[in-house]
């Protein structure tokens, strides 16, 4: 079973970063999900999918899944892309749509 250790991205619902400092350890899901019958759950026999490690730095999670022998892949943060707007460039004289209320 492969673990991936990633950075997580910000949720659409914070304009912060909360939650994106650390690295978290994830094991990938061995089996699919199966739907239960009765109630149309989904669900899995496999508990390691709901394990998550958090860890200050890349090299923490490395080293934990090398001394505990988990093979692992680290996938690389994206950086963000930032748009550097001002409240001024609502009403400049060249604006390509009008400004009206």
């Amino acid at each position: 079973m492969i673990a991936r250790i990633y950075k997580p991205t910000k949720t659409a619902m914070q304009s912060g970063t909360a939650k994106t400092k650390r690295w978290l350890l994830e094991f990938e899901p061995e089996k699919p999900r199966e739907v239960e019958p009765l109630m149309g759950w989904t669900s899995s026999s496999d508990m390691r999918q709901q394990l998550r490690l958090s860890f200050d730095s890349r090299e923490e999670a490395e080293a934990y899944a090398r001394r505990n022998g988990i093979p692992y892949r680290v996938e690389q943060p994206l950086a963000p892309k930032r748009r550097i707007i001002s409240y001024a460039d609502n009403f400049k004289f060249n604006r390509v749509m009008p400004w009206t209320h």
